[in-house]
């Protein structure tokens, strides 16, 4: 089993600073099942290749104990000698660890830098057929590359195997790429070779805990990650999403009184709302995308409005999909409208092709929850990706936030904002963004304009 990570970042050795593996040496680690090997093919500054070899041991991988019985032909006729699987994941943990855990202690300044990173896998088994890899890894923003190998290629005759070598591309960080191997893998395999516990929820929490919840097949990876375990599912969906770890009506009171105390004077809503639906009309959207949809309240306009004649709203908890199902009424609504407006789980941040061919996109009041570094995977996905017609971003302007007297200097309006622009930061995002991919932009005051300061909320519209 092989896993090679390349690098052209230039110096492209620091590699091995943040695998902590010397370029210069082969290195061995025993593991029960066999031993862990780390080489470098190739290490000068313009590229540099680490190679992490396994070398199982078959006649230790007899079955034993809860029950079943061992196979005598077992260790000479099974796949897991050779295929990508949970040994895989554990030598990530255990001769990657450093790295997968985001430690570097001889260059820390290493762990946060997105470089471009290509990863490669033989033998990887895919039981749902090829069309399963790119949905996996797809929504992650990984160009992919797989080849299916011949049964036999002595017996051209038999046929394809389920196996396929795969190659990763991104620039992303080498934690990100080590903690979506260590996840995914045995995913792909659907099995691991060790009894699944309670302690797997930790690891599958610490390991994806910040990617997997918005993930559009996230349901699908936590039940295989399990083993099918219904318990063991229904704990790790459960500690996934943040929302639902913490107490949400309390969580969701306190968001609501930060919002009342800060805009429900203004009644900014209604004006957000306003210019979002004025943005469609014009642009004759029919099928619309509410990104980021929270508890159905713009959606109520559009389902109200037989005009659009499809309505998805997409958001990252299924409490607030469950209380924008009750909002809309969608378990009442007549035989002739079901269909027409309907309620998925996603998120932002990551590519859904469900997401692709809707006329129009809103963003409103999403890109200020966002972490600053992980806006270009919502360019990507957005943009790049679903790329509809018309796409409308809604967020506050910061320099209106001097107007509130309540709101201390230097505070945002939220406790959940990761960051708010001023007029100019959000005109050279949106142009910049417009630019790259091949939209047009106008901005727009939503509210009432302040001649010094702007409106309180601003509005991207960007159209191709």
């Amino acid at each position: 089993m092989l896993l090679t990570v390349t690098t052209t970042r230039e110096p492209a050795t620091d590699l091995g600073y943040l695998l902590h593996k010397h370029p210069a040496r082969v290195q061995e680690f025993p593991l029960w099942f066999g031993a862990v090997r780390v080489f470098y093919p190739r290490a000068d500054e313009r590229e540099c290749t680490a190679a992490i070899l396994l070398d199982i041991d078959p006649q230790r991988l007899r079955r034993r104990g809860r029950g079943e019985p061992a196979f005598r032909l077992e260790p000479y006729v099974n796949d897991r000698p050779y295929a990508a699987s949970s040994f895989l994941s554990v030598a990530i943990s255990r001769v990657l660890g450093s790295a997968l855990q985001g430690k570097c202690a001889a260059r820390p300044e290493l762990v946060d830098i997105e470089m471009p990173l290509t990863a490669r896998l033989s033998a990887v088994p895919s039981r749902t057929g090829p069309e399963y890899l790119p949905e996996l890894f797809g929504p992650l923003g990984y160009d992919l590359t797989t080849s299916r190998e011949a049964l036999d290629p002595q017996f051209p005759q038999w046929g394809d195997s389920r196996y396929y070598t795969l190659e990763l591309s991104k620039i992303t960080t080498l934690r990100d790429l080590l903690a979506h191997l260590y996840v995914l893998v045995p995913v792909l395999d659907d099995t691991k070779h060790y009894w699944v516990g309670d302690d797997e929820v930790d690891k599958l929490r610490r390991h994806a805990g910040d990617w997997l919840a918005g993930h559009p097949l996230r349901d699908d990876i936590v039940r295989r990650y399990m083993r099918h375990s219904g318990r063991l599912t229904r704990a790790a969906l459960a500690s996934l999403v943040e929302e639902e770890a913490h107490d949400p009506e309390a969580e969701a009171a306190c968001h609501d009184d930060a919002e009342a105390a800060t805009e429900d004077t203004l009644r900014l809503y209604e004006h957000r709302h306003r210019g979002v639906l004025t943005a469609l009309e014009e642009a004759a959207a029919r099928r619309v995308v509410d990104l980021g949809c929270g508890e159905g309240k713009f959606l109520h306009h559009l389902h109200a409005d037989r005009r659009y004649t499809e309505v998805v709203g997409v958001d990252v908890s299924h409490r607030s999909l469950a209380r924008a199902s009750d909002r809309l009424g969608l378990d009442r609504q007549p035989e002739s409208q079901k269909g027409r407006v309907s309620l998925i789980q996603g998120s932002a941040l990551y590519r859904d092709a469900r997401l692709a061919g809707y006329d129009a996109v809103v963003l409103m009041e999403v890109i200020e929850h966002i972490d600053p570094g992980r806006l270009p995977a919502l360019e990507d996905a957005v943009f790049a990706t679903a790329r509809p017609s018309t796409i409308i971003v809604t967020t506050p302007n910061r320099d209106y936030n001097i107007r509130w007297p309540t709101l201390p200097a230097g505070d945002m309006r939220h406790a959940d904002h990761r960051r708010e622009w001023t007029r100019g930061e959000f005109a050279a995002w949106g142009e910049r963004v417009a630019a790259e991919h091949g939209y047009a932009v106008e901005f727009r005051p939503i509210g009432e304009t302040d001649p010094d300061v702007g409106s309180p909320t601003q509005m991207g519209v960007f159209r191709r």
